[in-house]
């Protein structure tokens, strides 16, 4: 469970206090005395929005649904935009539709508050590789020639992992993401041309039709239940023969899921669907782990679209 740095405070320092508490017990699965100290500070500080998302959590781990859902509508109520994820809280009650679960304002929180340790975690904890597979995939795409690309955009550029990954095969690069803090960290690589913070979708209408020869979007469409705006977009603004690469979790049904991890994945069939939607060649579509949670290795679909001549 993260904490926003936003939200950090009650303006009680007592009941912030007892927060702390709350939350400790939380992260030892005493959700009864996580429930108990939540109600203890929400009598002192009853307009803290990040004690009635940790009461509706505690509450929801014991199995009260309607006390959970009743808290997390408040803190939600006194936190709109959402940075503290309560949309997925209550989209896994059957509270909320899964497709409108993640918000730009959680997924901006919770990498800012990711950002000073995203690398170390993202490789050595979950044993992340996504950028050298997709690397990997755009040399098997090309065949025997060499790998340079003219322009190229990275969509979710987080700490900029994919343009080290892409080193020497592009000559500009631009990235986009939510999270300011890890904008700076990808500013710190002085790989990228440019730097944009915002969603992906408006990133691409702002680039001319036929301008660029790759987008890149490594393990970031995961936070995004419609994909048809970034197809489109890609589409858009690809040259005649430039590349979309990208990376999604994986199911094995049909349409998109919500996972109990908060992602949400995709399946081949919609993929597939969305290719051939927007006029997409696909040259690779593989199944692939490229990151692990709580050690077992996360499905998921690597793929490589050409945009035709």
């Amino acid at each position: 469970m993260f904490h926003p740095l936003s939200l950090r405070t009650s303006g009680d320092q007592r009941a912030d206090g007892r927060y702390e508490y709350a939350r400790a017990a939380f992260d030892e699965k005493d959700f009864a005395a996580a429930a108990d100290l939540a109600r203890q500070v929400l009598d002192r500080a009853p307009d803290f929005p990040a004690a009635h998302a940790l009461l509706g959590r505690a509450m929801a781990a014991l199995d009260e649904r309607d006390g959970a859902v009743d808290a997390l509508r408040r803190a939600l109520a006194l936190a709109p935009e959402d940075e503290l994820g309560v949309r997925l809280d209550l989209a896994r009650l059957g509270a909320l539709p899964a497709e409108s679960a993640i918000t730009d304002a959680y997924v901006r929180a919770l990498f800012d508050n990711y950002a000073p340790r995203f690398d170390r975690h993202l490789t050595e904890t979950l044993g992340y590789t996504g950028p050298e597979a997709v690397m990997a995939a755009l040399v098997r795409a090309n065949g025997q020639g060499p790998l340079h690309f003219g322009t190229v955009l990275d969509l979710g550029c987080g700490t900029g992992l994919m343009a080290r990954a892409l080193l020497g095969g592009f000559t500009a690069i631009a990235g986009v993401d939510l999270s300011p803090l890890m904008l700076d960290r990808a500013r710190r690589t002085g790989l990228y041309d440019s730097l944009h913070e915002g969603h992906l979708t408006p990133f691409l209408t702002e680039w001319a039709a036929a301008s660029v020869d790759l987008v890149v979007a490594a393990d970031v469409l995961i936070y995004l239940s419609s994909l048809d705006a970034v197809f489109a977009g890609a589409c858009r603004v690809l040259k005649p023969g430039g590349l979309f690469a990208y990376t999604v979790q994986a199911h094995p049904g049909e349409g998109v899921i919500l996972g109990s991890d908060g992602r949400y994945a995709h399946s081949r069939t919609a993929l597939a669907a969305l290719a051939a939607e927007h006029g997409f060649q696909t040259l690779i579509f593989d199944a692939v782990s490229v990151r692990q949670d709580r050690d077992q290795a996360v499905p998921g679909y690597l793929a490589v679209l050409r945009r035709p001549d």
